[in-house]
């Protein structure tokens, strides 16, 4: 069976959103709007793709309290690492419920699951996300990249060696995917304006 031509219908429509999944293009300004003014220093940060929101805000901190016996010249003090992880806790405990149903929402809204994180004196703590299996085959030179990683002790298993490398693509990669996206996202468009029952 020949596989050179290339018919109506192949390839996944939707670019990197599949087209069976709720427009999230506008999800940003609906979580501005459903969440509580007081939760977080500023507007939250969202990260989505097929599977998943990631909603991350900064939790405010406590002023630190004024040391009388330290030098002028001294550096201010932060707030202690207890502190810390008490603001942390309280926000957990007393906003899940809510957490809970605005997740219900958005699921219902987006078709995606939602993961919650927050970020305290510049440290990125997430609550709840998925870790999705995607199955690979990969030819011996790959496996050994992934067993080198494993061997040198950078990671505990294949698994997280290729979840690692792929972490260090994205990273060196960021502005080329982004472009990417954007392209793709301009044939998404360009295919929703274009004639149909081809």
């Amino acid at each position: 069976m020949r596989h050179g031509h290339r018919g109506p219908g192949f390839g996944r429509t939707g670019g990197w959103q599949q087209a069976d999944l709720p427009d999230a293009s506008d999800a940003a300004d609906w979580f501005a709007g459903r969440l509580p003014a007081d939760w977080f220093t500023g507007p939250a940060t969202l990260e989505i793709d097929r599977d998943e929101i990631v909603v991350v805000g900064e939790l405010p901190l406590p002023a630190a309290e004024p040391a009388d016996a330290a030098p002028q010249d001294a550096p201010p003090a932060g707030v202690p690492q207890a502190t810390r992880e008490g603001v942390i806790a309280r926000f957990r405990e007393t906003t899940r419920p809510a957490r809970m149903q605005i997740a219900q929402e958005a699921q219902a809204r987006y078709g995606r699951n939602v993961a919650w994180g927050i970020t305290v004196d510049g440290e990125r703590i997430m609550f709840t996300h998925l870790a999705i299996p995607v199955m690979t085959r990969l030819r011996q030179p790959e496996r050994k990249v992934l067993d080198t990683l494993v061997d040198a002790g950078v990671a505990r298993s294949r698994s997280d060696a290729l979840a690692w490398t792929v972490k260090l693509a994205g990273k060196h990669a960021e502005a080329w995917l982004e472009e990417l996206r954007s392209a793709m996202s301009k044939v998404d468009d360009l295919r929703s304006e274009g004639p149909t029952g081809l």
